[in-house]
C-alpha cells in the first residue's frame, strides 16, 4: 500500500506544532499500526531528517502506553484494541491518514505524538489504593468471602489501562470514565469499603484540580475505549460521591 500520512510535529512543549505531510510506500496489510510508524522513522533516518516521536512500551496492547488519536479516532478505527493493535488492513492504498497527540488541557503534548498523562497518575496516587497491615499479623485475602458477581465487576473495572482513550474521546476531555473504573474496582470489595469514603472524594477532587471537563453522558468514552469500560461505573462514582458527600 501507498499511503499519505499527515502527522503532527512538535518540537517541546514550550514550540508550536503543525502538521507535516509524508508519504510512505510499501506497507503491508499485516503490519501494525506502529510498525508502520517505525518503517516511517527508519526512512526519515536514512534522509537525515528527525524521526517521529511516539510512545509505545509492549506492544501487546496491555500497558496503554500507544495512545494515539488517528483520524480523528482514538487509537484509530477498530473497536476495543490499541494502537500497537491496530493493523494496516484496517486502511486502503492510496488513503491519507491524519495522526494526532491525544488533545486535553490535562495531557500536555511533550514532543510530537507522546503527551504527558501523569495527571492520570496523581488521580490513582489520590486515593486509588487500600491501606494493608504488613507487620506480619496479616489476613489472606483469598480468605475474604467475596460474592463471583461482584468479584467479576471489580476486575472488569480493574482492566482499565489508563491510556487515555476516553478523555481523548471526550468532546469535554472529561476523565470520569478512568476515575469511575479506578473507583469502582476498590468500592465493590470488601478490601476497599475501608477507604471508601476518602477515596472517592480525593480522586474526584484530584481529577477536577488536573482540568479534566465535566461528564454530559454522550457515551463516546466507552465506545473508544480499548478494554470496554462500561458507563456503570461512572453511577457507581456518583453514587459513591453522593453519599460520601451526605456523610461528610
Amino acid at each position: 500500500m501507498k499511503l499519505f500520512l499527515k502527522i503532527w510535529r512538535q518540537k517541546d512543549a514550550s514550540t508550536k506544532g503543525q502538521m507535516v505531510d509524508y508519504t510512505l510506500d510499501g506497507v503491508e496489510g499485516d503490519m501494525s499500526f506502529l510498525e508502520m510508524l517505525d518503517i516511517l522513522n527508519e526512512d526519515l533516518i536514512n534522509k537525515g531528517e528527525e524521526p517521529v516521536e511516539f510512545d509505545h512500551d509492549c506492544r501487546e496492547g496491555i500497558c496503554g502506553t500507544c495512545s494515539l488519536q488517528i483520524n480523528g479516532e482514538p487509537h484509530g478505527p477498530d473497536r476495543l484494541v490499541t494502537t500497537c493493535q491496530l493493523h494496516m488492513r484496517k486502511f486502503n492504498d492510496g488513503d491519507t491518514i491524519v495522526i494526532e497527540p491525544f488533545r486535553a488541557k490535562a495531557f500536555p503534548v511533550i514532543k510530537d505524538l507522546i503527551v504527558d498523562r501523569s495527571s492520570f497518575d496523581r488521580i490513582q496516587q489520590a486515593g486509588g489504593y487500600i491501606s494493608v497491615n504488613t507487620s506480619g499479623n496479616t489476613v489472606d485475602a483469598n480468605a475474604i468471602p467475596i460474592e463471583k458477581q461482584a468479584a467479576d465487576s471489580a476486575m472488569d473495572s480493574a482492566t482499565c489501562i489508563g491510556c487515555g482513550a476516553c478523555v481523548a474521546a471526550c468532546k469535554n476531555a472529561s476523565a470520569m470514565l478512568f476515575t469511575s473504573a479506578k473507583v469502582s474496582q476498590f468500592a465493590q470489595l470488601p478490601q476497599g469499603r475501608v477507604e471508601a469514603t476518602d477515596r472517592v472524594m480525593n480522586m474526584v477532587r484530584q481529577m477536577d484540580l488536573e482540568g479534566f471537563g465535566n461528564c454530559t453522558n454522550t457515551g463516546a468514552c466507552e465506545i473508544e475505549c480499548p478494554k470496554g469500560i462500561s458507563l456503570e461505573n461512572i453511577a457507581r462514582m456518583n453514587r459513591e460521591y453522593l453519599a460520601a458527600s451526605v456523610k461528610g
